[in-house]
């Protein structure tokens, strides 16, 4: 009689299998058997077959295509732990589907699935930036936009996070001096449109310092903010966040898969780095996501930080996180890091010749 092997949650490191499904499924307690996670919640992989099905399912058998297991990793990251090798996620998910002839054969995606979302927002996002600001002519699937954020809803925030402010003489801002602006003094921001402030807090007091583009030898006032429990959308990283687990038949997981460059593209306008004379304009398409955001019942935005390691928290109503005690921090290094640009080539012009 053959032993019994148990998978974990670290084996796909996918939230919805860990948050929801296994520990639905009455799991013990131990070391993986797979990627020898210790100490986790285990099930025996025939337990998620069903699950594992429905993903199956938006793939079509195609010679020129690629194995399961390949589509996995890249569509949804999955089996993304250090121990996951192609060999050891093919083994998994034998065990899984029960069907040892799947994994040698290949695939590709189903053709029924499709999505405009990417095109559409290009083409608004460059509307609202040079032609039309309140009323467009482009129109968003804003039905799909919603389904999309609520996939990316989050509750389990750190509760410390910071704000820093360039200490401008010897005398150290006050609590209530790293509040947000002022709405007559809030100016352009990634998520905030002028005048309507928000509080933008970084997850380090090096993540909030490095957020405000602080120069060697400067002082930096970072005050600590406490936040209570708030549902936000993360935008860090969709394609890893979302999960084909929790949604209900093969179209949805399908249509999901074709939104994903698209859910993509939306976390990337918190990231991209913006110069200062430019900001009035290129934070026009963020600013739209994130009032979308607002409107859809959320208290804020996560993204990652394009200056530091860190993450950042955009909090609608500044008013829900409490201040604490204020710090002051030397700025001893700044780090720059160039890339050189590939030149234009020439076009040769008759005096060339």
């Amino acid at each position: 009689m053959p032993v019994k092997r148990y998978c974990c949650p670290e084996c796909f490191d996918d939230r919805g299998l860990r948050d929801s499904i296994i520990p639905s499924l009455n799991p013990v307690h131990g070391t993986c058997d797979f990627c020898d996670s210790r100490n986790v919640d285990l099930v025996e992989p025939s337990q998620l077959h069903d699950y594992f099905e429905l993903l199956v399912n938006v793939y079509e058998q195609n010679d020129d295509g690629k194995p399961l297991v390949d589509w996995m990793k890249d569509d949804w990251l999955l089996f993304s732990h250090p121990k996951m090798d192609f060999a050891h996620a093919k083994e998994l998910l034998v065990e899984i589907l029960d069907n040892p002839q799947i994994v040698r054969q290949s695939f590709v995606p189903s053709p029924s699935y499709s999505s405009e979302g990417l095109v559409v927002w290009e083409t608004l996002r460059d509307e609202m930036m040079h032609r039309n600001r309140w009323f467009l002519d482009v129109e968003l699937d804003t039905d799909r936009l919603r389904q999309l954020v609520d996939l990316l809803s989050i509750t389990d925030l750190p509760k410390h996070w910071y704000r820093a402010r360039i200490q401008s003489g010897d005398t150290v801002f006050t609590i209530g001096q790293m509040q947000a602006p002022p709405k007559r003094q809030a100016s352009h921001g990634r998520a905030n449109p002028a005048g309507i402030p928000y509080l933008y807090l970084g997850s380090t007091p090096d993540t909030a310092i490095a957020e405000i583009r602080p120069h060697t030898g400067e002082v930096a006032c970072v005050a600590e903010f406490t936040i209570p429990s708030v549902r936000a959308v993360d935008l860090r990283d969709p394609r890893k966040f979302v999960s084909p687990f929790i949604l209900a038949d093969a179209s949805e997981i399908g249509q999901l898969r074709a939104d994903l460059l698209f859910l993509e593209r939306l976390g990337e306008e918190l990231t991209r780095p913006v110069l200062p004379q430019g900001a009035a304009i290129d934070y026009i398409p963020s600013q739209y996501l994130c009032e979308f955001i607002k409107k859809r019942g959320f208290d804020g935005v996560v993204y990652r930080s394009s200056v530091s390691d860190g993450i950042n928290l955009a909090l609608f109503d500044p008013s829900k996180a409490e201040g604490g005690e204020v710090a002051v921090y030397k700025v001893t290094k700044v780090s720059v890091k160039a890339v050189e640009e590939p030149q234009t080539p020439k076009v040769p012009t008759q005096r060339d010749h």
